[in-house]
């Protein structure tokens, strides 16, 4: 089957032209209310089947891993396709698989970010000046939103923690990567996805991020039972090793809110490996890796 979803850089047009594309062409797409980034762009939603509790991935949460929306892009085209047309996707009759099942995908939940990492200050609109100040004069590794938070950073898991954790490594205030925010939730992305978590009720989630083949799977004393064995088949069908983050990665991140918030599964998938932001050359073969790895996180 032919792709809608190239390897074009996900600019934050593309991704709308892909969704405008996705929606003429899967009429049983959906689309939830938008989100709203610092600079006013989308923040979309895009969902399938009728599910209560369908399964959630997100993607683009840091502006310099922006192939991981490609990723999802393309997962999910190939997804419709395949449910569209009765086809199979490593080798599974996705009708079959998808069954009673429901599935949300949020393809870029940092779209300012990712508009700075590829376009640079003209990506940052009215925050280019801070932008600048922050980033050094490259922003090619830009990974927080448009005021300078780490979007990852940014919930309600361990907030005290990683607040310690920041001032012991000098991070005070705003900055390219790293900088938590004044208080958990106060970015606009991060309390739309809270939002929008709290009133979907998703059976687990999957963040997308990049570099690594690793999965994090696992957060204190709130993590189900269930998430070790479901982290093993995700772990089996990528070739991805499990692991769990150390230092401020350890604290803050959605992952680790989501479980302790809700006491379900959910996992980071370190997409790729090498240095951010991945090549667009990458984009092919690390998707051919992890396709049946998000195939099967829909049916678990």
């Amino acid at each position: 089957m032919q792709s809608i979803v190239t390897n074009h850089p996900p600019v934050h047009q593309t991704v709308r032209n892909y969704i405008n594309t996705l929606h003429a062409t899967y009429p049983f797409l959906e689309e939830l209310p938008s989100g709203r980034s610092v600079l006013g762009r989308e923040i979309f939603c895009l969902t399938m089947g009728k599910a209560k509790d369908k399964v959630l991935y997100v993607a683009g949460t840091h502006g310099s891993e922006w192939l991981t929306c490609m990723v999802l892009l393309r997962f999910l085209d190939r997804l419709c396709a395949a449910y569209q047309d009765g086809g199979t996707i490593a080798g599974v009759d996705v009708r079959t698989a998808l069954l009673g099942r429901g599935l949300a995908f949020v393809p870029c939940l940092n779209p300012d970010g990712v508009e700075i990492a590829l376009r640079g200050y003209d990506g940052a609109l009215r925050n280019s000046s801070l932008v600048r100040k922050l980033s050094g004069g490259d922003t090619r590794c830009w990974q927080a939103n448009a005021r300078g938070v780490d979007l990852n950073h940014n919930f309600d898991a361990g907030w005290k923690e990683l607040r310690k954790l920041e001032r012991e490594q000098g991070i005070f205030g705003p900055a390219c990567r790293q900088f938590g925010g004044s208080c958990p939730e106060s970015e606009p992305e991060t309390w739309w996805l809270a939002k929008l978590c709290r009133a979907q009720r998703f059976r687990h989630a999957l963040t997308l991020h990049s570099q690594g083949e690793v999965i994090y799977w696992r957060y204190g004393e709130r993590t189900p039972q269930r998430a070790r064995m479901m982290a093993n088949v995700l772990a089996s069908a990528s070739g991805y090793t499990l692991d769990d983050p150390d230092g401020l990665a350890s604290y803050g991140g959605f992952k680790d809110w989501f479980i302790d918030e809700f006491g379900r599964p959910a996992f980071t998938i370190e997409l790729g490996y090498g240095e951010n932001p991945l090549p667009v050359s990458d984009f092919e073969p690390v998707y051919s890796r992890v396709e049946e790895m998000l195939l099967l996180a829909a049916m678990m």
